[in-house]
């Protein structure tokens, strides 16, 4: 297995669990609201807030698919290295909020140092060597063949 296969594998667990997360939030947002590590929640309705958390992580899940699925791997480094912040933010948050520091490190700081691994592995690949042929423009051409007698015929 290629260091390629594991950065992709690892994107494509990270895109596909933070699109699920978000669905989570969207379609049982209390339920899920309560994993968070936050002592309480609002008690009037705070749905929209949670929906708002549900159409962020499904957003940043299709971020990571869509520059996976066009090949722009070191974008996707760089995307990730900068969603690192999303669970480092959340973690803090539920720190300073007096919540569960066994949830803020367990869940949202273990999520930090995976999304800031698979980053750092990502920006670290070197590109495939092109495969194709190369075209070589006129100018080329021609120094080839003054520089190659067999050519000049």
């Amino acid at each position: 297995m290629t260091w390629k296969n594991v950065t992709t594998a690892l994107a494509v667990i990270g895109g596909a669990f933070i699109i699920y997360v978000g669905l989570s939030y969207l379609f049982a947002p209390r339920t899920t609201a309560s994993g968070f590590g936050l002592p309480s929640w609002p008690q009037q309705d705070g749905k929209a807030f949670l929906a708002v958390k549900g159409v962020r992580d499904i957003a940043t899940g299709l971020v990571i698919f869509a520059l996976l699925l066009t090949g722009h791997r070191k974008a996707l480094g760089w995307a990730m290295l900068a969603i690192t912040f999303v669970p480092a933010g959340d973690m803090v948050i539920v720190l300073s909020n007096d919540g569960s520091a066994g949830t803020a490190y367990g869940v949202h700081g273990f999520t930090a140092a995976a999304v800031a691994v698979t980053a750092g592995l990502l920006l670290r690949e070197r590109p495939a060597p092109s495969s194709a042929p190369t075209t070589a423009g006129p100018a080329a051409r021609k120094a080839s063949r003054t520089a190659d007698p067999a050519l000049n015929r």
